[in-house]
């Protein structure tokens, strides 16, 4: 049985303009110790995902269908208290930018114990080492002194590294990580994705890695799923994805990124927009962008389908 498994997860916004569908008919699973990359353009309905599994979506949005299961116990069956007692101490949730997370009120150590202190209970002094402790872990220089810190005294790559150390102290079995690096500069995004990655090998947990960054992708994880427009279109292993690339959206994607055979020629791009999600329609979201698309592919709705071992695309057209 998979660590996590998404069955058709719809999540919906109630909006003046009308519905928009933000996430429409997600399926994946993760395994037990296993890191898989959810990527997709702005607004594809990623950050969505992820709220959707932690039960934050914001008002006006709700989950309409599906089901979030966590070793088969199915999360949005789950009352408040119930879920409360899920986040953290099953799963931890790692946002890119951590002074939004992070209360400024209050040190960093004293945030670090009192999540200790919720999920494994003790005293405030075993807790408050506990925080010492997991700062060291994620390398966070002088833990002690920082542990007395506030947020705003810490530069972003120190706040993204305590912000982690919050969200693995009471031992979650699966980490969300929503662009994790997307706010700091390269050197740090360098650490703080080797600090990922030993952190994952570590303690074995599973990782839902959330980028639009395909170079992340193929530094930490193992299976990829690309969406677009909420819905899934590829997935595969990362080799695959990025050596066979099947769906014409991720080659899209993949030609987008420098590489050295394009060396002084223009970046190429995707043709279009995409879809306004208060549209339901017919047929595959991407066909208005796509080069491949067939007067069916407007008519028809494409499904998830697996065309080579462990491989899985929605798209008809495809040669395998």
């Amino acid at each position: 049985m998979a660590l996590l498994a998404v069955e058709g997860l719809r999540t919906q916004f109630a909006t003046s303009g009308g519905t928009v569908r933000a996430v429409d008919g997600l399926s994946f699973a993760i395994e037990r110790g296993e890191v898989l990359g959810l990527v997709g353009e702005s607004g594809c309905g990623k950050s969505v995902t992820s709220l959707s599994i932690m039960r934050l979506v914001p008002p006006p949005g709700r989950v309409t269908a599906g089901r979030i299961l966590l070793d088969g116990d199915d999360l949005l069956d789950k009352d408040a208290e119930a879920m409360r007692r899920v986040r953290g101490a099953r799963i931890a949730m790692v946002f890119q930018e951590p002074m939004t997370s992070l209360n400024p009120v209050f040190t960093i150590g004293d945030q670090i114990a009192a999540a200790v202190r919720a999920h494994e209970g003790g005293g405030r002094r075993a807790a408050w080492a506990r925080a010492v402790e997991m700062l060291d872990r994620v390398q966070v220089p002088s833990p002690r002194a920082r542990a007395r810190d506030y947020p705003h005294q810490l530069s972003g790559g120190l706040r993204q590294r305590a912000m982690i150390a919050l969200a693995l102290a009471p031992g979650p079995q699966l980490l969300i990580a929503d662009e994790p690096t997307t706010a700091l500069d390269v050197t740090i995004q360098a650490q703080i994705l080797d600090l990922l990655r030993r952190l994952q090998a570590e303690r074995g947990m599973a990782v839902l890695l959330i980028t639009h960054d395909l170079g992340v992708v193929a530094e930490l994880c193992h299976r990829v799923a690309i969406i677009y427009a909420g819905r899934i279109v590829e997935m595969a292993p990362v080799a695959k994805i990025f050596e066979e690339p099947l769906h014409p959206y991720t080659r899209g994607l993949l030609r987008c990124l420098p590489h050295p055979s394009r060396f002084g020629q223009p970046l190429s791009s995707i043709e279009g927009a995409p879809p306004d999600l208060r549209q339901s329609g017919a047929g595959c979201r991407f066909a208005p962008r796509c080069p491949l698309a067939l007067e069916s592919c407007r008519r028809d709705e494409p499904v998830l389908a697996e065309r080579r071992p462990g491989h899985f695309v929605a798209c008809p057209v495809v040669s395998v």
